[in-house]
């Protein structure tokens, strides 16, 4: 089987601000779901506010858990931001800028 390619649509992981372990352990989440394993809690959860097969990784880094929207496409793993989360409720710019993204996305691709 071949991995599946990453699909940035926004952001980055790159140190900093994100500590050498938690890009490193960013990486490696993204390789697994590149691989086509599935991930679960407390590494990645669904979000349906987002869409159908998205989901977010958590990277927890010192007083910071990173946050990494992703789509699960056919034929890709399509990140669709990257954030810094302090508090229990993902902010409404970052859940509408997704949708937007995803569906742009998705128009063009599938």
């Amino acid at each position: 089987m071949v991995d599946k390619p990453l699909v940035w649509l926004h952001g980055e992981v790159t140190t900093p601000p994100f500590s050498k372990d938690a890009r490193i352990e960013a990486g490696g989440l993204l390789r697994r779901l590149q691989r086509g394993e599935s991930l679960s809690m407390p590494h990645s959860r669904p979000m349906p506010t987002i869409g159908k097969r998205c989901h977010e990784l958590r990277i927890i880094d010192g007083d910071v858990t990173w946050r990494i929207p992703y789509y699960l496409g056919l034929e890709a793993v399509v990140n669709l931001a990257v954030f810094g989360k302090k508090t229990r409720t993902t902010p409404q710019q970052v859940i509408d800028a997704a949708k937007k993204r995803l569906k742009s996305y998705q128009n063009l691709v599938e």
